[in-house]
């Protein structure tokens, strides 16, 4: 079983054992399944995640069952690509937003496997693309202020359809400045726009790791979202 879906299990089961036992619960997600803090109904009473392993133990023992069985729960993989120079390349082209988006990312890997990929330039993006094999074909998703804009709810049950589809690998792509060819359109299964407002790049990449971890929050009734 993949390390990272093993974590992103753990973390689903330990949340729900919180809830059968009536307990509010902040999860902080981290790699290993047990990174949270827990409130019970004494207020003053708060202790690390570490007290907490017991639950992980029996978290634990449902995955070893659910090994056997594993092939038919894969874990989906999400890339968060986008065109122009590598974060960090040069002074120049430092992306401030990139640690930013790189927690929201590792937040991400406690419901999937993610990555992030820059390429120089459209075209090497596409043959990136061409070159993903896997029991599924690869979902391209690019964005563009002209594609569909969807409220964070909508999203999420997007994505978990594709989940539910059984979609290995969904690739979602920010542009070049002067926007995507005809010949990236033709690939995509969806244009997808964060809205009207024009945003740099560099921080729409940021919005769409922090909404890919709200969906995925919105999809496993976590109280990250709110609603409003």
């Amino acid at each position: 079983m993949h390390e990272e879906c093993q974590s992103a299990l753990i973390d689903e089961i330990i949340w729900l054992l919180l809830k059968i036992n009536n307990l509010s619960a902040l999860v902080l997600h981290g790699s290993n399944g047990l990174n949270m803090k827990l409130w019970i109904n004494y207020p003053s009473y708060s202790k690390n995640g570490h007290s907490l392993s017991f639950l992980g133990n029996i978290a634990k023992s449902v995955i070893a069952w659910l090994s056997g069985v594993w092939d038919i729960l894969p874990c989906m993989h999400l890339t968060l690509a986008y065109i122009g120079s590598r974060p960090g390349s040069s002074s120049k082209s430092k992306d401030p937003f990139n640690d930013a988006v790189l927690m929201y990312l590792d937040r991400c890997s406690a419901f999937a496997r993610c990555q992030t990929e820059g390429f120089l330039s459209e075209d090497a993006m596409l043959q990136w693309l061409s070159r993903q094999q896997g029991r599924t074909a690869v979902i391209p998703v690019l964005l563009d202020s002209r594609g569909r804009q969807m409220t964070s709810e909508v999203f999420a049950a997007w994505l978990g359809a594709r989940r539910d589809e059984g979609a290995q690998h969904i690739v979602f792509a920010i542009g070049p400045a002067d926007g995507w060819t005809e010949a990236a359109r033709e690939k995509a299964k969806l244009e997808l726009s964060l809205g009207p407002m024009t945003l740099a790049h560099a921080l729409a990449r940021l919005v769409m790791a922090e909404q890919l971890y709200r969906a995925f929050t919105i999809l496993s009734g976590h109280p990250y979202h709110m609603g409003h």
